[in-house]
């Protein structure tokens, strides 16, 4: 059985060791601990510069809700353009309406904007208000695949919806469990779901370099570490399928 692990990652150093490890593809992102940004133009053109694997940066201007106003949604579409500029695979998005539906105009617009980009629709989708009449409708929006956990806060957790949102595709898009996806699980979401692809972002903190630690700020959790990707994580990750 085929199966395609995907790494979100949130700097340069970390997508390497994604990519060393073996990742069928990676999600570009900025600040993962608000569930993933668009990252920087700059950072974004280096790493399709250096890394010819499937690269597919998300689109998301700011955290909180998937409710952009017109102004978000100029940007969302400025960024869309660059990434289809520069030669990305694809791009990771989503949008809702009040009422908890999906946004089926805006998805629409920027499934055509994007070509031949293909769009994957991120976990907004947890936040819907009915799973299976979204899935029909990011369907008919022409997106290829959906990150889901489920509607629960982590994909083992949302197993049972993960199997039925797999069946109700039918093969017609790509349901992709994601969050909390580890190495001592995904072998058995592999087999209660039916899923082929499998998203996780392995992050763990890593120690700064700097010999200097100010005493002011040595207390501080953020300000001498960074998230880092393991490349013999990713590859225990891959390994767990096999």
């Amino acid at each position: 059985m085929n199966y395609t692990i995907e790494i979100a990652t949130s700097n340069y150093t970390s997508t390497a060791a994604a990519v060393e490890g073996g990742a069928g593809r990676i999600e570009l992102c900025a600040a993962l601990a608000e569930g993933g940004l668009t990252p920087s133009s700059a950072y974004l053109t280096k790493c399709r510069k250096d890394f010819s694997i499937p690269l597919f940066p998300i689109i998301r201007p700011r955290g909180g809700d998937f409710l952009y106003t017109d102004e978000e949604f100029e940007i969302i579409k400025q960024d869309v353009i660059f990434c289809r500029e520069i030669g990305f695979d694809g791009i990771v998005t989503g949008f809702l309406l009040r009422d908890g539906s999906i946004d089926k105009e805006r998805i629409l617009t920027i499934v055509e904007l994007a070509h031949p980009m293909v769009v994957t629709f991120h976990r907004a989708f947890d936040r819907c208000k009915n799973p299976f009449e979204a899935l029909e409708d990011i369907i008919n929006a022409g997106c290829k695949r959906i990150l889901t956990s489920g509607q629960k806060p982590t994909a083992p957790k949302g197993i049972e919806l993960i199997n039925q949102l797999v069946t109700a595709a039918d093969n017609r898009i790509v349901i992709m469990p994601g969050s909390g996806v580890r190495k001592e699980n995904i072998a058995v979401l592999a087999e209660q779901t039916g899923a082929r692809e499998f998203h996780s972002s392995l992050r763990s903190t890593g120690r700064s370099s700097m010999e200097f630690i100010h005493p002011e700020f040595k207390n501080e959790p953020g300000d001498y570490s960074q998230d880092i990707v393991s490349r013999e994580e990713v590859q225990l990750l891959i390994n767990a399928l096999k």
